[in-house]
């Protein structure tokens, strides 16, 4: 794997932008020179290291994954990161793939249903770690190419995502990533109710309603969704309001206690007490720091 994760930093490390964005849709590249910790939200992700090492904690999990490791996130969850070893001499590089269920979907059917049929069965970790394949490498690489030939990106680029998403369905980790395109999986369960649960963070909640929402028994609702998301569905909750709060906080620093409320917080001191216990730091304090910043969250790439 040498040559091409070698070819690959230098691509990624020349073409990197401080938005992670590129010319070729759901294509992240991600450029590191610190080892900050970060909080913020996973996205639905495969995402390769190519240089420097990640460790990420999700609920009571820890994942760690190096240069020619990928991490594939299979729903969008909040999580806390950080590079190891990343310097301005030696940067951490890394490329990130959002996974489309619909993409996912079409690839299942086109393979057969013995592909639908292995997509099936109780729901994997939301995120797992693999040595990326020689096969995957080489198609990630010749996608990065592309950014040196934009007029050829709009032609050469979906047929080079559909061939990396496929190593993943038929990799280590196809469990997962195929359980994103089946509409009656156990995953595509758990993510309804993650969805339901951020679009509804301020408002209380029994479990109960959420399994009855998205077609599960409360047992095995509260069972899966602490099997995917390594937390149950009211830490999730909370989480999610911290993370809310923190991005109002942002464009409201002098806000707090409204922020608090906002996000579903019944007291002021209940909210400080919990914020500082998640992020380290009193609001009103986190407040300011954040307001020297462009942008206290959104999408973590790895």
């Amino acid at each position: 794997m040498g040559i091409p994760i070698e070819e690959i930093r230098h691509l990624i490390d020349r073409h990197a932008r401080s938005d992670m964005g590129t010319p070729i849709p759901g294509i992240m590249l991600a450029r590191h020179d610190i080892s900050a910790h970060e909080q913020s939200m996973s996205g639905t992700v495969m995402a390769l290291v190519a240089q420097g090492t990640k460790r990420i904690a999700l609920g009571d999990r820890v994942y760690e994954y190096g240069p020619g490791q990928y991490l594939v996130a299979s729903i969008d969850l909040p999580v806390t990161g950080q590079f190891l070893d990343a310097s301005p001499d030696h940067p951490a590089l890394g490329f990130g793939f959002v996974l489309d269920p619909m993409l996912v979907a079409e690839l299942l059917l086109q393979a057969g249903s013995d592909r639908v049929r292995h997509g099936y069965g109780p729901p994997p970790s939301s995120m797992l770690v693999s040595n990326a394949p020689a096969a995957m490498t080489d198609a990630v690489l010749r996608l990065l190419r592309l950014l040196d030939s934009p007029s050829d990106i709009a032609v050469l680029a979906p047929l080079i995502k559909r061939e990396i998403l496929w190593w993943l369905i038929v990799g280590e980790q196809g469990s997962a990533v195929r359980q994103l395109g089946l509409a009656d999986s156990h995953l595509s369960h758990i993510s309804r109710a993650v969805r339901w649960i951020r679009e509804h963070h301020a408002r209380s909640f029994k479990v109960e309603d959420v399994a009855e929402f998205v077609g599960m028994s409360a047992s095995a609702f509260y069972r899966n969704f602490q099997a995917v998301t390594a937390m149950s569905p009211i830490q999730f909750q909370k989480q999610i309001r911290l993370q809310e709060a923190r991005l109002l906080l942002a464009t409201h620093p002098n806000e707090v206690t409204w922020v608090g409320f906002k996000v579903g917080y019944e007291s002021a001191s209940q909210f400080s007490r919990e914020y500082r216990r998640h992020f380290g730091t009193a609001p009103s304090q986190d407040a300011l720091a954040l307001r020297s910043r462009s942008t206290p969250g959104g999408t973590m790439l790895v």
